[in-house]
């Protein structure tokens, strides 16, 4: 019985953080809002089952303050700490400088689409770059690169301009955000359309909130 309890809280406090951060809204602050609501309003009814059945105080309580303990640590270390990056990402050169230095024959990086990034929920700078790479296979780089930092940070390519969180529906996943500030660089699968997804988001799958694009040309 007690550790059906414990876990009922850990179950009930996730889902309602879920449904008050991803689902109600896709404003930031407001979804940080209704998640700190959410996890006052389980806090008072977990001290009310606690007064009333002795027998559980333990394990809700506990089951209570190490969920929020967590979750408010996940949620709050990305308000406050950065985290930078600084990979070694493909160059591309240009084709005037390209045809002094190299031979015609000699394999390079060839640049295929290219974009700056725009702030929407959160200000962002930098570079997204589409490139081919001399040796085989196409990536994505992000150069001279900043956001602001958060919760689950996804790097999308969107199919469409992406300029609301309604327009993130058909897209490419290609891994969590190594960094919210720094060069970085991402594969891009085989096969993919780059004139299909062409923008790219960095998204908060913790709030479903777009924080900046990059309209790939």
């Amino acid at each position: 019985m007690k550790a059906l309890a414990a876990l009922a809280v850990v179950i009930l406090v996730l889902a309602g953080i879920w449904v008050s951060g991803g689902l109600i809204t896709n404003d930031f602050s407001v979804a940080m809002a209704l998640t700190a609501a959410w996890m006052g309003l389980a806090g008072v009814t977990c001290v009310l089952v606690a007064w009333r059945r002795s027998d559980l105080r333990v394990p809700v309580l506990g089951a209570y303050l190490v969920t929020a303990v967590v979750v408010g640590g996940y949620l709050g270390r990305s308000q406050f700490l950065d985290d930078e990056v600084n990979e070694k990402v493909v160059q591309v050169t240009p084709a005037a400088s390209a045809d002094r230095e190299a031979p015609a024959d000699r394999p390079r990086n060839v640049l295929l689409a290219r974009g700056r990034f725009e702030p929407l929920a959160h200000a962002a700078t930098g570079v997204a770059s589409a490139v081919r790479r001399a040796r085989g296979g196409r990536v994505l780089t992000l150069t001279s690169f900043e956001v602001d930092n958060g919760p689950d940070l996804r790097v999308y390519l969107v199919a469409g301009p992406a300029g609301d969180e309604s327009e993130v529906e058909d897209y490419e996943d290609l891994g969590a955000l190594k960094g919210n500030k720094g060069d970085q660089q991402y594969e891009l699968p085989r096969g993919l359309d780059l004139d299909r997804y062409s923008t790219v988001v960095i998204w908060c799958r913790a709030f479903s909130v777009s924080f900046a694009r990059a309209p790939l040309r």
